[in-house]
């Protein structure tokens, strides 16, 4: 199974190596990686990465994201901006009209993440991001090279990236969708001392921190607007891949002879 990377300063790094296809298939170890942010990475964790065969990094953040905490990655690894949004949806800013509702409102965090989750299907530079993250994933075919895909936490937008990579891989519905709920496990200590660091509000604390856990967390709600919109307005998930990020057969038997083995 999937094996969580021992690093001093990151958080949430996952090799998907050793999940299981359908057709008897595995994928490959040190092959990719979903994470979240690079930038707090210690000297060591860069030179584990290194040693780990990191050649592409893929940033699905925004720009104020990126200018914030500029990712830290090993010398001779290619560095690949796409962002999903334009700026960061799936959390508040102080920018955000809507912030001042997560003091007020109980569910303001909830609807603003199935509001990113719709976009997530829907929006030009999302599907740009995600068919850039393919295009990468095709040009790692040397073996012990790995990709690494992520976001600021590395639950939704990299999220949605590993929920279309295991798929086109072949890999079943209900253990994709563990993967997709496993960074609340993995993301859960960092979060509470994210929260813990936070100056509350005077009056509506326990509103105010319902919202900030439902930002910064996974919840199978989220993910099912997703495909509820994928549904709708593609008819699957599978069309989507092929029609929207414009992923080709040929392109998913060469995904399959990269990063997968037999049993």
């Amino acid at each position: 199974m999937p094996v969580l990377l021992p690093l001093e300063q990151g958080v949430n790094f996952r090799d998907l190596g050793g999940y299981r296809t359908k057709d008897g298939q595995q994928i490959k170890a040190n092959k990719v990686i979903r994470a979240a942010s690079l930038g707090n990475l210690s000297p060591k964790d860069i030179d584990f990465l290194a040693e780990y065969g990191l050649r592409h990094d893929v940033d699905f953040r925004s720009s104020e994201e990126q200018e914030n905490a500029p990712d830290k990655v090993p010398t001779g690894a290619t560095y690949h901006f796409v962002p999903v949004f334009p700026e960061d949806e799936t959390k508040s800013t102080a920018k955000d009209q809507r912030a001042k509702q997560f003091f007020t409102d109980l569910q303001a965090g909830f609807n603003n993440m199935l509001r990113a989750y719709h976009d997530i299907v829907l929006t030009d530079s999302a599907k740009k991001a995600y068919r850039h993250f393919f295009d990468v994933l095709l040009e790692n075919s040397d073996e012990g090279r790995s990709v690494l895909f992520h976001c600021s936490a590395g639950k939704d937008r990299t999220g949605m990236g590993a929920i279309y990579l295991l798929t086109a891989l072949g890999v079943d519905e209900a253990t994709i969708k563990r993967d997709y709920l496993a960074s609340n496990k993995y993301l859960a200590p960092w979060q509470e001392k994210q929260l813990a660091k936070r100056q509350l509000p005077k009056t509506g604390q326990e509103i105010y921190l319902t919202n900030l856990r439902a930002l910064g967390s996974v919840n199978e709600t989220y993910l099912e607007t997703a495909m509820n919109v994928m549904q709708r307005e593609y008819g699957s998930l599978e069309n989507y891949l092929h029609n929207e990020l414009a992923l080709t057969k040929l392109q998913v038997a060469d995904l399959k002879k990269i990063y997968l083995d037999r049993v």
